[in-house]
C-alpha cells in the first residue's frame, strides 16, 4: 500500500492540457509513416483494420473511465489491477507500462535524430541525445511546461490532420481533380478486400498498437483540476474524435492514391498530398511528423516518470523515487527515465540488430496484456461493488458484462493474430519473456513462499 507521507502531485493541468494529452499520446508517427505498411497488407479493407482496433480501444476507455470515477483516489491506471487482482498484478501491470514507454522514449528519440539528421548533418546519436536533453529539461520543469509543450504539439498534429482531410476529401470528390471523382481506387485495384480477410485481422494487430496512448489521461489526471467525472468522460470523447481523424485520414488516402503505389517506410500521406498538387507537401509533411514524434517523446517521458513515482509509492520501486522537487515534479523519477533512455538510444547506435532490436521486441505485445489486466480489473470491480450494494458511478461501461467480455475476446485475437503473423511472432514471443520477468520480479520481492501482506483481501471498491 502506499506510505502516508507519499507527497501529493501538484494539480495544475487545466482540462485543456489532459485533451491534448491523450490526443498527443494516440497521434503518433505510426498514423502519419507505419500506416503505409499496413495498406500494403491490407488494401482499401484497412479501413475495417482501424474500425475494429479502435473500438477495441474505445471500450477499454470506457472501462478505465467507470474505474476512475468509482475510484478517483487511485493515481495511475496500472494501480486498479492491484485493487482487484492482488498487489502482484499490479507490480507487474505497472512495471510492464513504465518499461513499455521507457522504450518508447528510446525509439522516439532515434526518429526524431533521423528526421532532424537530414538537416543537420550529426551523428544520429549525437542528435538523439540533445532531444533527450530537451524533453528532460520540459519535464523537470514542472508539469504545467510539459502540459503546454504538449497542447501546442497536439494541436499541430490535430490541424495538420483536419488540413489534410479537407483537401484530400475534395480531390477525392472530384472538386480539385482535374479528372472527376477517385472514390474508384477503392476497389479498382484488386477490390476492396484484395489480400483476404486474413489480411485485415492482422491489420488489426498492427493498427491496435498506433492506437495506443489514450489511457495517458488517466495517468494525468492525478495532475489535473478536473474532477475525475469529467477526465473519465473526457477520455471516452477524446478516443472517439481521433478513432475519426484516423479512419478518416486512411480512407482518404486509399480514396486519393491507388493502395498498391504506396511505399513501405515512406509517408502516405506525403503521397496523398502530392497527388492532389499540394505544393510543399513533402517539406511540410516532415515537419508534422517531426512534431508528432517529439510529442510522443514527451509523453513518453512523463509517462513513464508518473508510473515509476506510483510504483515507488507502493513500494514497488525504491522509496526515494517518490520524492517531489519544489516545483512538484517526480524529478528522481523523470532522471531514471532520461538515464534508461539514454542506454536505449546508445544501444540503437551501438547493438541495433542484437540489444537494442531485443528491447524493442520485447516491449511489443506489452500494452495488450496491460490493457487484458485493465479489463479483467474492471470486470471484477464492478462485481465487487454490486455486492456490496454501492451505487453505480455515473460513468459505466457499456452493456457490461458482454462488451467488457467483447474486449478480452477481441485483444486476445488479437494475440493470436501476433502469434500467427510471421512479422510480429517475435514481438509476441520475446513479450511473453518480458511478462515471465516482471512477475519472477514480483515473486522475488514477496518470497516464493508468498507474503500474506501482499495478499488481495476483499474490499470495497470505493474508499
Amino acid at each position: 500500500m502506499p506510505s502516508n507521507t507519499t507527497p501529493e502531485l501538484h494539480r495544475s493541468l487545466a482540462s485543456r492540457h489532459v485533451t491534448m494529452i491523450s490526443i498527443g499520446g494516440i497521434i503518433g508517427a505510426g498514423l502519419f509513416v507505419a500506416s503505409s505498411t499496413t495498406i500494403l497488407a491490407a488494401g482499401p479493407a484497412i479501413i475495417l483494420s482501424y474500425l475494429a482496433a479502435g473500438v477495441l480501444i474505445m471500450l477499454v476507455m470506457r472501462m478505465l473511465g467507470e474505474m476512475a470515477v468509482a475510484r478517483p483516489d487511485v493515481r495511475a491506471f496500472t494501480d486498479f489491477p492491484r485493487l482487484a487482482l492482488g498487489h502482484g498484478a499490479g507490480f507487474v501491470s505497472g512495471w510492464l507500462y513504465w518499461y513499455f514507454w521507457i522504450v518508447t522514449v528510446a525509439v522516439e528519440a532515434i526518429a526524431g535524430a533521423k528526421i532532424l539528421q537530414s538537416w543537420f548533418p550529426l551523428p544520429v546519436w549525437e542528435l538523439g541525445l540533445a532531444l533527450m536533453a530537451i524533453m528532460t529539461v520540459v519535464n523537470l520543469m514542472s508539469t504545467r511546461s510539459y502540459g503546454e509543450f504538449e497542447f501546442w504539439f497536439a494541436s499541430i498534429k490535430v490541424a495538420a490532420i483536419v488540413a489534410f482531410i479537407a483537401v484530400t476529401l475534395a480531390y477525392a470528390c472530384g472538386f480539385l481533380s482535374s479528372t472527376g471523382p477517385t472514390f474508384s481506387n477503392l476497389t479498382r485495384h484488386g477490390g476492396f478486400v484484395p489480400n483476404g480477410m486474413l489480411a485485415v485481422l492482422a491489420g488489426i494487430a498492427t493498427v491496435f498498437f498506433s492506437l495506443t496512448g489514450a489511457e495517458i489521461t488517466t495517468v494525468a489526471a492525478a495532475e489535473s483540476k478536473e474532477p475525475a467525472r469529467a477526465v473519465a468522460r473526457l477520455s471516452t470523447s477524446v478516443v472517439g474524435r481521433v478513432l475519426v481523424f484516423y479512419v478518416g485520414a486512411v480512407f482518404c488516402i486509399v480514396s486519393v492514391v491507388p493502395w498498391n503505389t504506396v511505399r513501405q517506410g515512406e509517408s502516405p500521406f506525403t503521397l496523398a498530398l502530392n497527388q492532389a498538387h499540394i505544393p510543399g507537401a513533402g517539406t511540410a509533411m516532415t515537419l508534422v511528423i517531426l512534431t508528432a514524434v517529439l510529442s510522443c517523446l514527451n509523453s513518453a517521458f512523463y509517462v513513464s516518470s508518473r508510473v515509476l513515482f506510483s510504483l515507488a509509492a507502493h513500494g514497488d520501486a525504491p522509496q526515494w523515487l517518490v520524492q517531489l522537487n519544489r516545483r512538484g515534479v517526480p524529478s528522481r523519477s523523470v532522471w531514471i527515465g532520461t538515464v534508461s533512455g539514454v542506454l536505449g538510444v546508445v544501444a540503437a547506435s551501438v547493438a541495433a540488430q542484437t540489444v537494442f532490436a531485443f528491447l524493442v521486441n520485447s516491449s511489443g505485445a506489452l500494452m495488450l496484456f496491460v490493457y487484458m489486466m485493465t479489463a479483467l480489473t474492471q470486470i471484477r470491480l464492478r462485481r465487487m461493488r454490486e455486492s456490496a450494494g454501492e451505487p453505480a458511478p455515473s460513468v459505466r461501461m457499456w452493456l457490461f458484462p458482454w462488451a467488457s467480455y467483447l474486449a478480452i475476446g477481441g485483444m486476445a485475437a488479437v494475440l493470436v493474430a501476433m502469434a500467427f503473423t510471421a512479422s510480429m511472432s517475435r514481438d509476441f514471443y520475446f513479450s511473453i519473456i518480458t511478462l515471465a520477468v516482471a512477475w519472477i520480479g514480483y515473486r522475488l520481492k514477496v518470497g516464493f513462499g508468498g507474503d500474506s501482506k501482499c495478499r488481495a483481501r476483499p474490499q470495497s471498491a470505493r474508499v
